[in-house]
């Protein structure tokens, strides 16, 4: 009989690797709710014209107000969504990740929201750093992506292999072992007997 497998906790690569994945969800549904709230305020704010030159851009206002918290909550969303139900977001699933709470149980909506600003915080004090080096938004985004990349380079160095957001908020991201899948014959032939 095989030894059963025991959850590690995920190796940096492998969280980068899930993170692309779920990038690539994300952006198409920030896309998403950005043309539908560009929309929205292009019909509520302004007076449309009939030519190129009267376009003008949402006002600051609604930006701050309307479209930047909505962007917060569905990225709030997105997580919170996947991690409440089973512990993985889609790109973590095909990684075989898997976020728990400190006692193995999956998180609430508080755990997600105060991990998803755990994991904001270095990202965010990079990229103010950045801001006060040299201020232009290359340097910004720059930053902030370094501050991203030393959320996960932490693991490097902390002796449990956690990452910054895991220890701020009480979290853990584990490699879950390799299950035994049955296969799509066997699963046809069980059905016909």
């Amino acid at each position: 009989m095989p030894a059963v497998e025991e959850p590690t906790i995920a190796k940096p690569t492998t969280r980068l690797a899930a993170i692309v994945y779920d990038g690539m969800l994300i952006l198409a549904l920030l896309f998403l709710v950005g043309t539908v709230l560009t929309v929205i305020g292009t019909l509520l704010t302004m007076q449309t014209g009939t030519e190129s030159a009267q376009a003008r851009s949402l006002p600051v206002w609604y930006q701050n107000i309307v479209m930047t918290p909505s962007f917060i909550l569905t990225l709030v969303g997105f997580y919170g969504l996947f991690w409440r139900r089973g512990g993985q977001t889609l790109g973590m699933q095909t990684w075989r990740l898997k976020t728990v709470n400190d006692s193995g149980r999956l998180l609430t909506w508080g755990q997600s929201f105060k991990r998803i600003m755990a994991a904001s915080l270095m990202p965010l004090i990079f990229g103010i750093i950045g801001s006060l080096i040299g201020g232009s938004r290359a340097i910004i985004l720059t930053s902030a992506f370094l501050g991203l990349m030393f959320n996960y380079a932490f693991c490097l160095f902390n002796r449990r292999g956690l990452a910054v957001q895991d220890m701020i908020s009480n979290t853990i991201t584990l490699k879950m072992p390799k299950t035994e899948n049955e296969g799509l014959w066997r699963v046809i032939r069980n059905r016909k007997n």
